[in-house]
This record gives C-alpha cells, sequence and structure tokens, in this order.
C-alpha cells in the first residue's frame, strides 16, 4: 500500500547510481518516528539509517510528489 507513492530509484531507471543501501521501510519507520516525536533530523536514533540517508529519502519523495503536481496529476497516485 505504500510503495505505489514512493519514488523509483534511478539505478532502477537505468539512470545509473548504485542501488540503495538500505530498505524502504527502514526509511519510512525513520520518518514516521521524526513526524511522531518532533525531533531533529540530526537528532535520529542510531537504531534507524544515518538521517542523512533519510533525509534524502524523504526529500527524493517530496520531490517526486511535486514534479506530479505539476505535470497537473494527484500527488497521490490512483489505486488500481
Amino acid at each position: 500500500m505504500v510503495r505505489p507513492p514512493l519514488p523509483v530509484p534511478g539505478w532502477l531507471r537505468s539512470r545509473g547510481g548504485q542501488p540503495e543501501a538500505y530498505c524502504h521501510r527502514a526509511m519510512l519507520d525513520a520518518i514516521r518516528y521524526l513526524v511522531d516525536n518532533g525531533t531533529k533530523w540530526r537528532a535520529m536514533p542510531a537504531d534507524f539509517p544515518p538521517w542523512d540517508r533519510v533525509y534524502a529519502f524523504f526529500r527524493r519523495w517530496r520531490n517526486h510528489d511535486l514534479v506530479r503536481e505539476r505535470a497537473g496529476r494527484d500527488s497521490e497516485p490512483a489505486r488500481a
């Protein structure tokens, strides 16, 4: 249910780059922790992936939604 709105990594779209080092579940858990507890990115517990990797994932996800909106599409993909 959560996977469809997530952006596809560049390496899966043949744009180069390396496979992601952390699973999406860990990234989403870290973002949810941050939102729920109101902590700062750099104060994220060590149980999660490094804060800069989580922030890059979040930023890519946010930008993916902005691109969809600028193209005149709904930021949320339609569910099949």
